[in-house]
């Protein structure tokens, strides 16, 4: 027993030492390249995992501990919820996102209906489709712009609105995933789902925010209670029938209205960011590489389609809401590619058996073509903190 306690330590150990050995060697890399980081950690994942050189010893690891990173990804995302806050911005950008998101998902359905996969298949593929990524859209727009400029109250706006899509799409997956059909076994959530929020509410409101104002001062008691809310309430939500991501959501939101909370979302970033490294890399992991010939053409035309379409597409609706044509075009190419949700709900669709393999790889190299090309079409043509010309980089 001893000595299998040790080499589970070592494992994780190992495994940790190549993750983020690797990530900063290529993460330097990357930078020199004007690359976002997420593509360097699914490629290294890629080549250290079982389809590349098999280094890390035991990949469930890596997996568990991704699913922490998620779960602190959606808990940040709700607490950028506080509803009277966003209530205008979504006013303003939900025609856009609603139109936008019909058009993106007949796009993927077609490409994947055209290629001969299932209809499954292919809905997923269109959710997948539907969405940006946060990630590029926001860590490539300069924080000035993202705080003080109407574009980036636009793209927030839209973001969101895409990101709460996403978390319905998780639900019905995960719930067709378990029960194999579409049936009213998949509508259970919509009942769960009230209480379990009205529940989160209630312990915020009367718990969890007056011992957050009682011990403010106390820095490292706002952290710990913080971790021990968003973990809790996950591990609450699956008595709920509902998954840990989406309870962390639900515990995100809840806090989202605390006068604190803008305090604990900076505190907690650097941990997010820790475990979604992580996520990435397990995600590039279980990339089967001798796949690869059967997805690249696929994959190759969604990428080429979303990277012209979304642009496009973007343009026309905020153009028809008002916008100016050359806001229109920067918000256009700034979330003209796929997301990380679109990983995230390939990852679990995969994971519950709702898609193959072989789809779950051409949505992810699909995934992965459009963070890149997108990137370098943001950095050689608007300011970001990467940009290629002095002209045009902005912190």
């Amino acid at each position: 027993m001893a000595l299998e306690s040790a080499s589970h330590v070592i494992s994780i150990e190992h495994s940790l030492v190549l993750v983020y050995g690797g990530a900063a060697i290529l993460g330097t890399i990357a930078l020199i390249a004007r690359q976002v980081l997420p593509v360097v950690y699914i490629f290294l994942g890629a080549l250290i995992g079982p389809g590349g050189f098999k280094l890390i010893p035991d990949l469930a690891i890596v997996d568990e501990l991704a699913n922490i990173g998620i779960i602190f990804l959606l808990f940040l995302l709700g607490m950028d919820l506080y509803p009277q806050k966003l209530l205008k911005i979504f006013q303003s950008v939900t025609v856009v996102t609603a139109a936008t998101s019909v058009i993106f998902f007949g796009l993927g359905f077609a490409v994947a209906f055209l290629f001969g996969f299932t209809i499954v298949e292919a809905v997923v593929t269109g959710v997948a489709t539907g969405l940006s990524s946060t990630i590029i859209g926001i860590k490539l727009l300069p924080t000035t712009v993202l705080h003080h400029r109407h574009i980036g109250e636009l793209m927030i706006g839209v973001l969101l609105l895409q990101d709460l899509l996403a978390i319905m799409a998780l639900i019905a997956i995960e719930e067709l995933g378990q029960h194999a059909e579409f049936g009213l076994t998949v509508l259970r959530p919509l009942v769960t789902l009230p209480f379990y929020i009205w529940l989160a509410f209630l312990l915020e409101r009367f718990v969890i925010r007056i011992l957050l104002q009682k011990f403010d001062q106390i820095h490292e008691y706002l952290f710990l209670m913080t971790i021990a809310w968003c973990l809790g309430m996950g591990y609450l939500a699956t008595l709920f029938g509902l998954s840990h991501e989406i309870g962390a959501f639900v515990a995100g939101v809840a806090l989202a209205a605390s006068p604190i909370a803008r305090f604990i979302a900076e505190r907690l970033h650097a941990i997010r960011d820790f475990f979604l490294v992580l996520f990435f890399v397990a995600v590039g992991a279980h990339f089967d590489s001798g796949a690869f010939a059967d997805v690249v053409i696929p994959s190759l035309v969604l990428a080429l389609l979303v990277l012209t379409v979304k642009p496009v597409a973007y343009r026309y609706f905020f153009g028809f809401i008002g916008e100016r044509s050359k806001t229109g075009w920067e918000c256009g190419f700034r979330l003209g590619q796929l997301s990380e949700f679109s990983i995230l709900i390939v990852f679990i669709a995969s994971a519950s058996g709702v898609i193959s393999a072989m789809v779950a790889d051409f949505l992810l190299v699909a995934t992965v073509l459009t963070f890149v090309g997108s990137s370098y079409l943001i950095v050689f043509r608007y300011p970001s903190p990467v940009a290629v010309s002095d002209r045009l980089r902005r912190d």
